[in-house]
């Protein structure tokens, strides 16, 4: 996966377009424009989701548009300031008005679902380092609503923020996982288990369980037990062993 760093636009460019302030000269008496922000938005990132995040350029925006990319400028300056815009939109899409009723522990794995099903939708977002976040009304909403999963808990706000983290980025890494177990199925046409039966008889050629004995012994009893692998098994269990350790730093009158 390539990688794009949200960000790197023009600030105060990026700041209007993510909160629909019009610039001073936009804002004037003059033709009704033809385009909005929101319709080019929705243009890339169904873009996007169909072709990956590489496939997105201006050009490639315009011509869905049917349009010159030179069309496009007047509406988003450049894809920089686009891609913040894609990834804050996209963002609403993990806001609720409330959490579910439970406690921290239901309320963070709400968060962790919601946001594997959102990367599900819309994989190219692995695709966009945001260390420089996205400072739209949409990311922000969401930052808000996951951060409520540790009220009643005690915990501070920066230990907070820290715990948060731990979560999402856990959430990351099982999300990229599967999407790139769904890419090499679709680029070599055969499956992970097509794959396991293809290579498994000519592994057991090759490989003396008295030299690899662990590996050997935990590789059957996991290929016995689920088989090729299922990612929302695996994302199961490491979010609730995740959520195990956050519980360790929990108060100890935390509900």
């Amino acid at each position: 996966m390539t990688t794009e760093y949200s960000g790197t636009g023009d600030p105060r460019r990026s700041i209007d377009l993510l909160w629909g302030r019009l610039p001073a000269a936009a804002a004037r008496r003059g033709p009704r424009p033809k385009f909005t922000v929101p319709g080019i938005v929705a243009v890339a990132v169904a873009l996007a989701d169909a072709e990956g995040l590489a496939a997105v350029s201006m050009r490639r925006v315009a011509q869905r548009l049917g349009v010159t990319a030179m069309s496009l400028y007047t509406y988003v300056p450049s894809k920089a300031e686009l891609l913040d815009v894609m990834v804050d939109a996209v963002s609403g899409e993990a806001v609720r008005e409330a959490h579910a009723a439970g406690g921290w522990r239901e309320r963070l794995t709400e968060v962790a679902r919601t946001n594997w099903e959102l990367y599900r939708r819309h994989p190219w977002l692995l695709q966009v380092a945001t260390s420089r976040p996205v400072l739209g009304p949409n990311s922000i909403a969401k930052y808000d609503f996951e951060l409520r999963a540790f009220e009643g808990t005690g915990v501070s706000d920066v230990d907070t923020d820290q715990l948060l983290s731990l979560v999402l980025d856990y959430v990351t890494g099982a999300a990229r996982a599967a999407v790139l177990a769904d890419q090499a199925e679709q680029r070599t046409g055969r499956s992970d288990t097509e794959w396991w039966e293809a290579w498994a008889p000519l592994l057991s050629e090759v490989l003396d369980p008295a030299r690899f004995p662990t590996a050997a012994r935990v590789g059957q009893a996991a290929g016995e037990e689920y088989g090729a692998g299922d990612p929302v098994r695996a994302f199961t269990f490491g979010l609730q062993r995740v959520l195990d350790g956050i519980a360790r730093f929990m108060p100890p009158s935390t509900p």
